[in-house]
């Protein structure tokens, strides 16, 4: 079925005698085979969104449509790739065209050249349904690759085979109920607008560990979770995804650099294959899926990049991994939509953004969430996504920041004053929230402490109080602070210096367990309560406010784990020594 071009608007291209086509069809636009999706149909003109650039392309040039809706390969060969927006390898593309994208390059999203050492664990005769592994692929030294019967399939396996294959040889035959034969292979095909199904959701009861103290303390997420990252330029919202990327608890990460700028691709792209996982020693990059979809690439494949990385961290999930997505920016995702929305000339919401807007960044949130999969097993999966947001100007008041706020439930808000006093991450601990803490408060209880969200709560009272001082102290000064509030003022000033702040180039401090995290917490209030008692007692709070154990405690998150209780343990000592010494003068 083709039809032939009548106009061409940027990356929109009408095309007439197209009624034979369905709304979403993948379409090859003109001679080039540029390749497009149809958005919307008016009698037999399709409006064409088009994934490459559309320069020389010239009215009456033909519209062929593959008359299937824009699909990803998932199969063994996806980790440690990078893609382009619409799953195209990059790598791959750049053998055949050099350095700079041409267009209508066709190069399959897994090759078909790699064979896989496929391993089968069911056998003839044996029942499955959608979602059931039939075998595994070891694709990389960190990832099992479980090949999974298609989600809407289920018979019984006629005949199954170990050893080496390529994605699209048969390892399996499936008689289906009606009688007829399905072939199975080591990849399958999935519509990237379509949420791929599941059991049940469940309630997200775990934590997503980060390392990262001010998130994992005081703003969890867990898994399944949905967390949003808004900030202005400047305020470090790439390096808190680099950092997540990099240090969640995630057995699979996708991230998507979509309409960023292109150094901060090539950040990633440098520093992945040369980082060490703390859990399994081997490559970053070992457990990593990249999709670039830069600022200077097609903007209509902005729309498609989000999507295309939601559906292959849903197919990780199927096989009972626990997956994180990071998506770089979903304002530049949002401009994207905004511009096809005004070359289709649709009535514009507020500042020109598509009416849609709420309900698009919703589905794609939504995908999100603690499951348990399609299968007989009852294997539960975990899809995190966080997505960073720029508002211009840093105004969170605008369509796109206050529709994604609707959908999350974690808000981690960035601050350029705090950004400008070297203070990373900037999250502003008195804006930020999470809506997680409660439910993740029993996990906590149980596998770190009981005192964990007493000592939490603790934390945020005293940086609530010191912000209510600093502005008395803007007015009246220091030296009308009692000595109590002063002391309050040092210790969320070692909460501010010594905790929430982190340094993501130290080799320690980029990351912190859970453990030592409760450590740090300990330490400082430690010296909060007993500096307190000796206050009361008389005790001189220039004196406790000088003690040398402070720089011990500030430079406790430098301690490499294995001596972490050893430390602890001197430093609790030598606060007592020292704090008895002062005592001790005052009563001389």
């Amino acid at each position: 079925m083709s039809g032939t071009i009548k106009k061409i608007a940027g990356p929109l291209v009408i095309a007439d005698n197209m009624r034979d086509a369905n709304l979403f069809d993948v379409v090859r636009v003109s001679n080039k085979r540029l390749i497009g999706e149809i958005i919307e149909m008016h009698g037999d003109a399709a409006s064409i969104q088009v994934y490459e650039e559309t320069s020389g392309l010239a009215p009456g040039e033909p519209v062929k449509t593959t008359g299937a809706p824009l699909s990803v390969e998932l199969g063994p060969g996806l980790i440690s790739n990078i893609y382009d927006g619409i799953q195209r390898p990059l790598e791959d593309i750049m053998k055949i065209s050099g350095n700079n994208l041409q267009r209508g390059v066709e190069v399959p999203s897994l090759s078909r050249n790699n064979k896989w050492q496929f391993t089968a664990i069911v056998k003839a005769g044996d029942k499955v349904t959608g979602g059931d592994v039939i075998g595994t692929v070891q694709e990389t030294d960190v990832v099992l690759h479980r090949i999974l019967v298609p989600p809407n399939y289920e018979g019984i396996i006629k005949s199954i085979t170990s050893g080496e294959f390529t994605v699209d040889e048969t390892v399996a035959v499936l008689t289906l109920s009606n009688g007829k034969e399905q072939q199975l292979t080591l990849m399958q095909k999935w519509p990237v607008r379509v949420q791929r199904p599941y059991k049940r959701k469940l309630s997200p009861d775990e934590p997503l560990v980060t390392g990262q103290r001010v998130i994992d303390t005081l703003f969890p997420i867990s898994k399944g979770g949905v967390a949003a990252v808004p900030g202005p330029f400047g305020s470090g919202k790439t390096v808190v995804q680099h950092q997540l990327a990099k240090w969640a608890e995630a057995d699979i990460v996708v991230y998507i650099g979509c309409g960023e700028r292109g150094n901060e691709m090539t950040d990633v792209l440098n520093e992945f294959p040369e980082l060490i996982d703390p859990k399994t020693g081997e490559s970053l990059m070992e457990r990593t899926v990249l999709i670039a979809n830069t600022s200077d690439m097609p903007v209509a494949a902005r729309e498609a990049s989000i999507y295309t990385g939601i559906t292959i961290a849903e197919y990780f999930r199927d096989m009972g991994y626990s997956v994180a997505l990071m998506a770089d920016s979903t304002s530049r995702w949002a401009e994207a939509l905004r511009e096809m929305s005004g070359r289709l000339e649709e009535m514009p919401g507020e500042e020109g953004y598509p009416a849609y807007l709420g309900s698009r960044l919703a589905q794609f949130y939504e995908r999100a969430g603690k499951v348990e999969t399609l299968c007989t097993d009852n294997r539960i999966g975990t899809l995190s996504v966080i997505g960073a947001v720029s508002p211009p100007g840093g105004d969170i008041s605008e369509p796109v920041s206050q529709a994604t706020l609707r959908i999350v439930k974690v808000f981690w808000g960035l601050d350029s004053s705090l950004a400008y006093k070297r203070h990373f991450p900037a999250l502003n601990w008195l804006t930020s929230y999470s809506l997680y803490t409660d439910t993740l408060s029993k996990w906590f209880d149980a596998h770190v402490s009981p005192q964990w969200m007493m000592l939490r709560g603790r934390l945020m009272q005293l940086l609530q109080e010191e912000a209510e001082l600093e502005e008395i102290v803007k007015l009246v000064g220091m030296d009308a602070l009692s000595s109590p509030d002063r002391l309050k003022l040092e210790a969320a000033r070692s909460i501010r210096e010594d905790y929430l702040h982190q340094n993501a180039f130290h080799d320690i401090d980029t990351y912190t367990p859970v453990n030592k995290q409760f450590m740090m917490m300990q330490l400082i209030l430690s010296f909060y309560d007993e500096s307190m008692d000796a206050l009361a007692k008389g005790a001189d709070i220039n004196a406790l406010v000088a003690m040398n154990i402070r720089e011990s405690i500030g430079r406790f998150k430098y301690v490499p784990t294995s001596d972490t209780n050893m430390q602890f343990d001197n430093i609790m000592s030598d606060l007592h020594r020292e704090i008895s010494e002062i005592m001790s003068k005052g009563e001389d």
